[in-house]
């Protein structure tokens, strides 16, 4: 079965009612997916047809039983027969080659194996998608933070303006300038808003959530990780991968299937016993019955199961080049974004700020125009905006890592 996490002590799964806003933490949205997640429902309900696979592997064929009844009619002969009743009874069974038998368990106990790591790749997928959704959810809400504080710092830097418009210390141009950059930082606003509600929207799809319900998203990034070799990352992702593991199952579940076939070419005979009560005589006789395999020697199934094998092969070598191909982007791009992260935090940051502070000093004793204050929140907030998407950036390729296997969850490398 797949595992699924629980709702924090005190949280309810009650659905809320219209309009309610609900708090969601990072535990909470991954046990709502696995609750409501049509994609893990049809996971198990695979995993529940391989099971009952097995149990139809090791079931033996049933006997036959015949039970027939009739009356027998002397004829106008010479030496007629004594009427009278007849009475027919016979049972046959047939017996199975213990190779094709073990073969045929091995099979379906090989696929079971296979669909339950093909459930465990389902889980950990709607896992990043459930991530990725809900750290977009907040990367988008941080964006409105920051711009409304943008359109704060406009507003006040207006009505100043304005203020010395009117007394006459400045001109009229300083106020159109500032009412342009108003408009712009307004518009910023109603774009990371849109934003918002479409991360919302993609957050409710992962989880399957009610849509009468107002989801409010709260939570952290998860801290940052030190990653090993890429080398070594490769290694234990390949040890480990469901995918990987999933395909190692279905190659064995091939070759057992050709073992099967292979097995077949044996004739399976049928043990037969039977008896009968005639009004003059009685008797029973037993025997076998073998099957001559003359015309059909299972060539084609054959051919088809090795066929099967070199298809798994294929397919196994395919998702080891994909997972590689996977892991180096995402590994590659966690490094840049923490690179791009301790770079923007150590030094350009704090620059942007203390630019802005000392425009606005300036400005405020005349020493520079509204242009040079502009500029300066301009550049601060593109610093602030590039540093959360580089943060984000970095967040969203620790989910892929996760989702590979590379990392746990927790930031631990397992």
């Amino acid at each position: 079965m797949l595992s699924a996490q629980s709702l924090p002590p005190g949280e309810t799964a009650v659905i809320p009612n219209s309009k309610t806003v609900l708090s969601l933490t990072l535990d909470q949205a991954l046990a709502m997916s696995h609750a409501n997640s049509p994609r893990l429902k049809e996971a198990e309900a695979n995993v529940a047809v391989a099971k009952a696979g097995i149990t139809t592997a090791r079931a033996y064929s049933n006997p036959n039983l015949e039970v027939f009844a009739g009356r027998q009619y002397a004829r106008p002969i010479a030496t007629p027969g004594v009427p009278g009743l007849l009475q027919h009874y016979a049972g046959s069974q047939t017996i199975e080659i213990p190779s094709e038998r073990g073969a045929r368990r091995r099979a379906a106990e090989h696929t079971s194996e296979a669909s339950h790591w093909a459930g465990q790749g389902i889980l950990r997928s709607v896992d990043a998608d459930t991530r990725h959704a809900f750290y977009e959810a907040l990367h988008r809400r941080e964006e409105i933070a920051h711009a409304n504080e943008n359109l704060q710092l406009v507003r006040d830097l207006l009505r100043r303006v304005t203020v010395e418009v009117d007394t006459g210390e400045k001109g009229k141009l300083e106020l159109t300038r500032a009412t342009a950059e108003l408009a712009r930082a307004q518009f910023a606003v109603g774009s990371a808003q849109l934003e918002y509600a479409q991360a919302i929207a993609r957050l409710r799809a992962a989880i399957a959530a009610p849509a009468g319900i107002e989801l409010n998203p709260r939570g952290d990034m998860e801290p940052r990780v030190v990653l090993p070799s890429f080398t070594d990352l490769r290694m234990s992702v390949f040890q480990s991968h469901p995918a990987l593991l999933q395909s190692a199952q279905e190659q064995e579940a091939a070759k057992a299937s050709l073992d099967r076939q292979k097995a077949l070419r044996i004739p399976q005979p049928t043990a037969f016993a039977e008896f009968e009560n005639q009004p003059d005589l009685r008797f029973w006789r037993t025997g076998i019955t073998v099957p001559l395999p003359l015309f059909d020697r299972r060539k084609g199934a054959i051919e088809e199961a090795k066929a099967t094998i070199a298809r798994t092969d294929a397919v196994q070598e395919q998702r080891q080049i994909e997972i590689t191909s996977a892991l180096e982007h995402a590994y590659e791009q966690y490094q840049l974004a923490d690179q791009q992260v301790s770079s923007l935090e150590s030094g350009p940051l704090n620059a942007a700020e203390s630019a802005v502070t000392a425009a606005q000093s300036a400005y405020r004793f005349g020493e520079r125009g509204i242009v040079e204050v502009l500029d300066a929140q301009r550049v601060l907030q593109s610093v602030r905006g590039d540093l959360l998407d580089a943060q984000y950036a970095r967040q969203s390729a620790l989910v892929d890592l996760e989702e590979l296997g590379a990392v746990a969850p927790s930031g631990v490398t397992p």
